[in-house]
């Protein structure tokens, strides 16, 4: 199957994208992958210093300041951040953004994620790949030849809502010779700095995401790594489109 080089990056927040993908998306750039990057909200509520209105121009504008690192267009489909939903808007929003930029690959959250925003992410973006090559879709976009390709990003604590471990990943990507340009991309959403010292008691969010990097990488043998998760269930292709294109990269761990 010939799946269009364009990955789309749906996650529920600004900095999202970064934290899970931000390594092996500087890969997929110099494999000449186009990337588009969606976040479902502005992620308002996260904000110490401004109202929820500040705070939401103040993370788009990071946001699209981080996609511009890896010449990626950058979209928010404007829920509000701390309730996302799914809704017959929000699948018909979702299958614009898919059908506008031409989609072959898909990377969103888990199903069972720890967070109910990337939940919902989720859940929304399936349904909107799923029937995002049918004509009878009312989109204002022209249909996609294929259906995508769809993959699915960690959480931070792999494990699901009630703290069971997830199954484990499909695959994982070695970021060591890119983990700077994962950084230089994470560094762009310096608000977050504040938040996460007041949510968790992280007192150095980015220092956080390096370990967490650093520890997947320590379970496959390499200095630092993400994983992810390949939809096989039914109604969607299983070509191993990532993990042929970053075959050297690729790390599969054996039980």
């Amino acid at each position: 199957m010939d799946f269009a080089r364009n990955i789309l990056i749906v996650q529920a927040h600004p900095d999202d994208a970064e934290a899970w993908c931000g390594g092996t998306l500087r890969l997929l750039k110099e494999k000449r992958f186009n990337i588009s990057i969606v976040t479902m909200t502005a992620g308002g509520m996260g904000g110490m210093s401004g109202s929820e209105e500040e705070t939401i121009a103040m993370r788009k504008k990071e946001a699209a300041n981080a996609a511009s690192l890896v010449d990626a267009d950058y979209y928010c489909l404007d829920q509000r951040d701390g309730y996302v939903f799914d809704s017959e808007e929000a699948r018909m929003k979702m299958v614009d953004v898919i059908r506008k930029v031409k989609a072959g690959v898909i990377i969103t959250h888990l199903p069972n994620d720890y967070h109910a925003d990337h939940r919902a992410t989720a859940v929304i973006c399936d349904a909107a790949a799923m029937i995002s090559s049918l004509p009878n879709v009312p989109s204002k976009e022209e249909p996609l030849p294929v259906t995508p390709l769809l993959y699915h990003s960690a959480p931070m604590s792999l494990s699901d809502p009630l703290g069971f471990p997830l199954a484990p990943p499909h695959f994982f990507v070695d970021i060591s010779g890119v983990i700077d340009g994962k950084l230089e991309m994470l560094g762009c959403h310096e608000s977050q700095k504040q938040l996460m010292k007041h949510m968790h008691k992280i007192d150095d969010f980015f220092g956080e995401m390096k370990k967490f990097s650093a520890e997947l990488g320590e379970m496959v043998g390499v200095e630092y790594a993400e994983c992810f998760w390949q939809h096989l269930g039914g109604g969607y292709q299983k070509d191993p489109l990532i993990q042929e294109t970053l075959k050297e990269k690729i790390i599969i761990k054996e039980d």
